[in-house]
Order: C-alpha cells, then structure tokens, then sequence
C-alpha cells in the first residue's frame, strides 16, 4: 500500500466512460463507499485521514468531509470527534418489538426526505451568503428569536422552524428555490414535527439543534459559501442522526404516529406521469 494512496492507487472522480457525473462529493462519496467494500472493511474499521482520502482523491478536504457527511446520512459511516471517521453497520432498522413493518418503512421515507433537504437547504444557504442583504439578515434573526419564543411558550415550533428555512430561501433572491420549497412545504413541516418532537425530548438534542440554526445564519451573514453549505449539510446529517436515534418509546408514541402520517401523505401525493 502506497503511503500518498491510503487505498492504493490514486483514485479518479469520474464515472466508468470517463465522463464527470453528479457533484464532485456525491462521485467521491460513491468511489469512497466503492473502495469500503472492495476492501471488505469491516464495520468498526477506521478511514484514513482526511487530508490523506483528499490526496487519494486529488480533492480538497471540504469535499472529503461533505462525502462523509452523505454517507453518514446513509447510516454507512460515523464520526468521533479527535478520531476520525470509521464504517458502519447500518443493520435492519428495528423500531418496535416484533417489528412495526409501516413505522420502519415511515422512518426510512422520512430519512429519504432529509437526503434530498441536505442537497437542496446547502445550495440554498450557499446563495443566500452570496445575496443576502441586510433585511435578510434582519429576517433570519428574527426568524430564529420566534423559534426560541414558540419554545419557550410550550410550542412544537414547527411554523417558525419552517418558516426559517422559507427566509433562508428567500435570501437567495431566487423566486424559484423559494417556489421549490413551496413544493416541498407540507413535506417538510410534516418532517419537522417528526424531528422536533424527537428533540424536544432531550434538552441535549435541542441545543445542538439551536446552535445548527445559529452556525448556518453567521455563516450566511459572513457572506462565506462554503462555509453556510457546509453547515447546511450538517444541520441535515445531525437531523438524520437523531431521528436514528430517537427510542422505542418515541417511535411507539407521538413520533411514530407523525411518521406514518407523512409517510401516508407522500404516498398519496406522489403519483407516476407518463
């Protein structure tokens, strides 16, 4: 094994034809989930560093880290802080005992969704830090301080959680990913009353989830892309993490009813074109 190359020879970002698909983080993500299991790396196994996958790869160290960030979403990965990244065993979601074959299957839809929010709430926040202005800005904060005041009342704060996400898209100066959003709306805030009353019920994951909140709008008031993009897809990859974390007793009580409902609405909305 080369000590440049931590998986051997210098790997390449493009697809089998040679032609360059996808997002450089997505093409690295697959390569590097490619190389996990070509090398039959166990679960518990230890990545290179990330300054050496960025070698291998011939990419920055941003994109290794957003690579990782989308495979820890997939539940393939994980991370511990001062040690790096190690591969995962997903295994069957298992939910309630005897298996609760609709909830699984509501949990798994509604990871779906936080997947395809990762790649559109980072391009959004990347162009809201290009084209925010002052009254942007002075919305975000608002919409963060109406967050805290709905919690602080008793409130899920599922409006004000959407409706932060809404401003953020407006900040881009797009109409479009605004109207995108909107297409995604009910989706969305059916998700978010999943994920805050999963959160609510642990003072840890709420402040993890204010803090996230507050990393994305200094970024964007920074005016710093890579930065509001990386902390966009954090904020998505936490959310992923303590919906697989939630317990039995959630799944069992309020979350599980939430999630079947949405899984439930998706099914109904979706419906094929010819």
């Amino acid at each position: 094994m080369e000590s440049t190359y931590p998986f051997g020879r210098r790997g390449s970002v493009k697809n089998g034809d040679g032609f360059v698909t996808g997002t450089l983080a997505s093409r690295v993500a697959e390569q590097l989930l490619d190389k996990i299991r070509a090398d039959h790396l166990a679960a518990g196994a230890r990545l290179p560093s990330e300054q050496a996958m960025a070698r291998h790869f011939g990419v920055s160290r941003t994109v290794i880290r957003e690579a990782i960030a989308r495979l820890k979403v997939d539940g393939l990965l994980e991370t511990r802080k001062g040690s790096g990244a190690f591969v995962r065993d997903p295994g069957p979601l298992q939910v309630v005992d005897g298996g609760d074959r609709s909830t699984e299957e509501s949990i798994q839809s509604l990871l779906n969704l936080i997947e395809v929010r990762r790649v559109m709430e980072a391009e959004v926040a990347a162009l809201a830090a290009l084209r925010r202005t002052p009254a942007h800005l002075a919305e975000l904060d608002y919409a963060l301080r109406r967050i805290d005041e709905a919690v602080a009342a008793g409130g899920d704060g599922v409006e004000e959680d959407a409706r932060f996400h809404w401003a953020i898209a407006v900040a881009t100066g797009n109409p479009h990913w605004v109207r995108l959003m909107e297409v995604f709306a009910q989706s969305i805030r059916s998700a978010v009353r999943v994920t805050r009353a999963n959160e609510a019920r642990r003072a840890d994951f709420s402040r993890q989830v204010r803090a996230e909140h507050q990393k994305i709008v200094e970024a964007i008031a920074a005016g710093d892309l890579a930065l509001a993009r990386a902390a966009a897809v954090e904020h998505m990859v936490q959310a992923a993490q303590r919906v697989r974390a939630a317990d039995l007793e959630f799944w069992r009580s309020d979350g599980g009813e939430f999630v079947r409902q949405l899984n439930c609405r998706e099914r109904t909305d979706v419906e094929p074109t010819l």
